[in-house]
């Protein structure tokens, strides 16, 4: 195991998310490595300092009251009604106006917005403990035979270590209505989720999507449909779609 290695599988290693041989072979790796045992040290002490109990307050008594206490419900007179709608219409047409021009302005064939919008909450989703992976390796041969069985298609799995984008790992997703492969590739601290399913049709270029400080890349090749997301800048998540799409399987 290589520290690049290393520090990509700590957090699964110290969530216990690993598998017998590699929870080994990280052991082994960090007994002989001062940089990488250093590293997780450092992860341990900052787990353990979250969990402090002077870290957490009890909510003031007159607060949980208000928690506790049944909302009022207070009625609206009729005749305020239409100045309601009215601020109303006067929100969604600020809406339209400030609007991401992406969201009406989207090519033939590029992603839907509620698609773009699904993919970024699967990516937000899959921050959380425990969710990135459920298999995880930097090896292709080890990711793309676990989702064998798994999935009624085949997905491409590439290593990109020697663009920047080394492999991490992959999970079943589900991406509009259906079950979907998502590989997880890193960019220095940044998670790339890298989706992709079975798509009719002809390959289509590259389609940017920016949202809530995510960029989101869709485009077809090949009978298989992408779609990257990342917090990761544009010009950088762009690297990485050309590099994917660039290196033989």
């Amino acid at each position: 195991m290589t520290c690049d290695e290393s520090r990509l599988l700590l957090h699964a290693y110290l969530d216990d998310e690993l598998d017998a041989a590699q929870s080994v072979d990280m052991e082994r790796h960090v007994a002989a490595c001062p940089a990488c045992a250093a590293a997780q040290r450092e992860h341990e002490r900052l787990r353990k300092a979250l969990t402090q109990p002077e870290l957490y307050r009890r909510a003031p008594e007159a607060l949980r009251r208000q928690w506790e206490a049944p909302p009022a419900v207070a009625a609206t007179p009729r005749r305020r009604r239409p100045l309601a709608l009215a601020a109303a219409a006067g929100f969604a047409g600020a809406l339209l106006l400030s609007a991401p021009t992406w969201l009406w302005l989207a090519r033939p064939g590029a992603a839907p917005a509620a698609l773009v919008d699904e993919a970024i909450s699967g990516h937000l989703r899959s921050l959380q403990p425990q969710h990135l992976m459920d298999v995880v390796s930097t090896d292709q041969h080890t990711v793309k035979p676990w989702f064998e069985g798994k999935l009624d298609f085949a997905p491409r799995v590439k290593e990109l270590a020697g663009e920047g984008f080394p492999l991490a790992g992959g999970r079943l997703d589900a991406i509009g209505g259906r079950s979907v492969a998502a590989l997880v590739y890193r960019r220095r601290m940044h998670a790339i989720n890298l989706y992709q399913w079975p798509a009719d049709g002809a390959d289509t270029p590259q389609s940017i999507a920016q949202r809530h400080g995510y960029t989101v890349i869709d485009w077809r090749q090949g009978g298989m449909r992408f779609l990257a997301v990342s917090d990761l800048n544009e010009g950088e998540l762009k690297q990485f779609a050309l590099a994917f799409d660039n290196t033989a399987h």
